[in-house]
């Protein structure tokens, strides 16, 4: 099958992700890479105590062994290589601080390092293995989620479907698929995606269990393609595939798109807001305001932010949040925390969603169309925003790169700080033992076996 895999895009990609070694991909995708890992392991970390986490989490102990090779991250224990992902990816997707990909609209790590980290404890791996499989998942999922295209994620919570396809490629990169056995891999990845938007109206528990089904599916994808389980040679573009029924604007050269020569992992952004990344321009583009014109919450009349459509989707809905979680798709509250508090964290969040100083700032905030936001978008994601004074003023801001993208990135000890925040809001972790781990978490490449990360 080695030759026919490659007449067709999504053998191309199967191709590419069962041959990649640590030697193909360059030094700074290597430490981006690194950097990635580190950055997730905080969210992981912070899911611990959250109530749709915790219900998954003793799904898994009532479902699964008592112990076993793989570790949950958040609480010690141990387990089976598909529960481990399971309660990994739930627990990754809940402080909404996880990574993103502009152009795909994707949370890669979500998926990606659950998975992978299951199988490297379960196998043995080393270091350097884990990290070129963790970047042949992202390659994948990001490449996936640009291939569906906007159209698909109206409707489709990508880091979902296009995640499972992420996790089964970075799952059969660590077990030694050939190109062949990793096409079907795919084909049974993308017949489990799935992920619908419905849940935020009623501010339901699902997107944790969309990061946590897709992590486990494409582990179990994986694991099934090495045993000679076969799937769908043409899951993506073929006739009854992903793309049929998911989407109206699909791209099959984009899952292609450079391989070996552009690489999607290096154009991964950090989210530095605990909320939706559809808040973050307008965000940053609040506080770029207030501090340079030295503004409080009480001194702004009304905010109005220009927003490409998806955002409007997105976050359009969520008009009284119920929930912390559900809070962070609203843009007025998240505007109005940057407002009254000066930032949207973890711990703003839970104090003061509810907050009536908060809560009168949201009714302050709309969300009109920007024509040239939306053009933009997903490639670039541009804060742009009017905000009116009590005095009279209209103050025009605008933000053409946000904290945390590539070009306005996280620097190591920020991200350590963030980590280390996100540990410490979760209770998994002492800030004593954060120093102790951090530098072991850096180290990853170096190991010759992956082992266990948490003491």
């Amino acid at each position: 099958m080695a030759d026919e895999t490659m007449n067709f895009p999504s053998g191309r990609l199967a191709a590419f992700a069962a041959g990649l070694s640590y030697a193909d991909i360059p030094p700074d995708v290597v430490a981006r890479s690194e950097d990635l890992f580190v950055d997730w392991l905080g969210s992981a970390l912070a899911g611990k105590f959250a109530a749709p986490v915790q219900a998954i989490s003793a799904f898994a102990r009532r479902m699964g062994p008592a112990g076993g090779s793989c570790e949950i991250l958040m609480d010690r224990t141990s387990t089976s290589p598909f529960f481990a992902a399971l309660v990994n990816g739930a627990a990754s997707h809940v402080a909404e601080q996880d990574d993103v990909h502009n152009g795909s609209v994707f949370h890669p790590a979500a998926v990606v390092f659950p998975a992978a980290l299951a199988v490297a404890q379960d196998i043995g791996a080393s270091g350097k293995e884990f990290l070129a499989a963790s970047v042949a998942g992202y390659e994948m999922g990001i490449r996936v989620g640009e291939f569906l295209g906007r159209s698909h994620y109206r409707i489709f919570h990508t880091t979902g479907t296009a995640g499972a396809l992420a996790a089964a490629a970075a799952s059969g990169r660590l077990l030694g698929l050939d190109a062949g056995q990793m096409l079907h891999a795919f084909g049974s990845a993308g017949t489990q995606a799935a992920g619908l938007w419905e849940f935020l109206r009623d501010a339901a528990d699902s997107k944790p269990l969309h990061t946590a089904k897709a992590a486990a599916n494409g582990l179990v994808s994986a694991y099934l393609a090495k045993d000679g389980f076969t799937g769908a040679r043409q899951i993506l573009e073929g006739a009854q595939g992903m793309a049929a029924g998911m989407s109206k604007d699909a791209d099959p050269d984009r899952l292609t798109d450079g391989l070996g020569t552009r690489w999607a992992t290096a154009e991964t952004s950090f989210k530095y807001h605990a909320s939706c990344r559809h808040t973050h321009p307008a965000a940053d583009a609040l506080q770029k305001a207030m501090l340079q014109h030295g503004l409080k919450a009480d001194d702004i009349e009304r905010v109005v932010t220009r927003v490409h459509q998806a955002a409007i989707d997105v976050l359009g809905p969520v008009i009284d949040p119920a929930t912390v979680h559900q809070a962070k798709f609203s843009m007025g509250t998240t505007l109005g925390l940057i407002a009254v508090y000066g930032k949207a964290g973890m711990v703003e969040f839970e104090k003061g969603f509810r907050a009536p100083e908060v809560v009168d700032f949201r009714s302050r905030v709309a969300m009109e169309f920007d024509q040239e936001v939306d053009t933009a978008y997903p490639a670039r994601w541009i804060g742009k925003a009017s905000v009116i004074t009590r005095d009279g003023r209209k103050l025009e801001v605008r933000v053409d790169e946000p904290k945390g993208d590539p070009g306005n990135t996280l620097s190591r000890p920020e991200i350590e700080a963030k980590v280390t925040g996100l540990a410490l809001y979760g209770k998994a972790a002492e800030e004593a033992e954060m120093q102790r781990l951090l530098p072991r978490l850096w180290a990853v490449g170096e190991r010759n076996s992956i082992g266990r990360l948490m003491a």
